[in-house]
């Protein structure tokens, strides 16, 4: 069975990322960012920044994914590759949803076309780093085959207080995503 048979989000897309989801996605990245829990980012980019990030990773072929709700963006996980060409075959992935969609298996669907389109284009390793206090995400991560490199100590620091983080990874020679 797939994974939209799987959780329980009838009636939300998945789709590629175009610009017409920028507004959209800009309002979610700030929604999540400001919650200070799972981004780097405390709060979104200003919108033509972003707007220039999802155009180029669009430009660049990168896999990025939204998912959409009554025509709202509700959710992303996208994949940007490494810029040195004998990094290239790596990408660094982030997503986040949006607090009233976490719990339904959105998360594991978003990854899950993310890595799949990945693998089809041509990236060999994908990596993350995860708050240490984000079990939901580790988890999430695990099931879907990224194991563990090492610890990130204190990675970020928000509101005075430091968080380490855990660097993971996945290699598709280990995990096929076809």
């Amino acid at each position: 069975m797939d994974a939209a048979a799987l959780s329980d989000t009838p009636g939300i897309r998945i789709e590629p990322i175009a610009a017409a989801h920028i507004d959209s996605f800009h309002h979610a990245l700030d929604l999540v960012a400001r919650e200070k829990k799972y981004l780097s980012m405390l709060e979104a980019t200003p919108l033509p920044q972003t707007r220039e990030f999802v155009m180029g990773m669009i430009e660049k072929g990168n896999p990025q994914f939204v998912a959409i709700a009554q025509d709202q963006v509700v959710g992303w996980c996208d994949i940007s590759r490494h810029f040195f060409p004998s990094h290239a075959h790596r990408g660094k992935l982030g997503m986040g949803i949006l607090p009233a969609y976490r719990g339904k298996g959105l998360g594991r669907r978003l990854i899950e076309t993310t890595l799949r389109a990945a693998q089809k284009g041509g990236f060999a390793r994908v990596e993350l780093d995860v708050y240490e206090d984000n079990a939901r995400a580790i988890a999430l991560y695990e099931k879907m085959g990224f194991a563990r490199e090492g610890i990130v100590r204190r990675a970020a620091r928000i509101d005075d207080r430091f968080i380490d983080a855990i660097s993971m990874a996945l290699l598709f020679d280990e995990r096929s995503f076809s």
